[in-house]
């Protein structure tokens, strides 16, 4: 047990039980920590076919989902238009203590056999998360090389889907702790 946590459940005296639990709280907010990665083309988000992905940008998104869940963990953004600098930012999630990984592939999601295998060397939970139905869609982004590997895929609930697996992260890490 660290030290910290050791620290905490043995100051339990009536008069500071209060500020014990609290201390308690602001640990474990501090402790999580959750990766959302966008892959190509969705820094256009807000130009790009709004009738499929909508009118809302990617930094309004990532605005929303950071007030929404502030006070319950650490949400860090990244997205970028190449393959290797995705695989660098997963195996960089394990320097930075990531609990957990939102993942939106883009394109890469079909045709990418790095990406998954990275999310499966660094061993951190990941949901894959699309803004459109895919499956309501061509017939090549039917096919997911991330789905087998995912904690969860959640595909066709717009901008909520990035807060739907971040909502999931926070309760499934939270009973953990416990």
């Amino acid at each position: 047990m660290p030290r910290l946590q050791f620290f905490l459940s043995k100051y339990r005296c009536k008069k500071h039980e209060k500020d014990s639990k609290n201390l308690q709280k602001f640990f474990k907010k501090v402790q999580l920590k959750i990766l959302i990665i966008n892959g190509p083309n969705l820094n256009l988000l807000g130009v790009r076919e709004p009738e499929i992905y909508g009118n809302l940008t990617l930094q309004s998104i990532e605005q929303s989902v950071r007030l929404e869940f502030e006070k319950q963990a650490e949400i860090i953004f990244f997205q970028s238009n190449s393959e290797g600098e995705i695989v660098d930012k997963i195996q960089d999630s394990l320097k930075m203590n990531v609990n957990a990984i939102v993942i939106n592939a883009g394109a890469y999601t079909h045709t990418s056999i790095a990406i998954p295998d990275a999310l499966s060397g660094v061993k951190i939970p990941f949901i894959e998360v699309h803004i459109s139905n895919t499956f309501a869609r061509e017939e090549f982004r039917h096919h997911s090389y991330l789905s087998s590997k995912a904690t969860a895929v959640i595909a066709g609930l717009g901008a909520h889907g990035y807060s739907a697996a971040v909502q999931y992260f926070i309760q499934k890490l939270r009973e953990k702790n416990v």
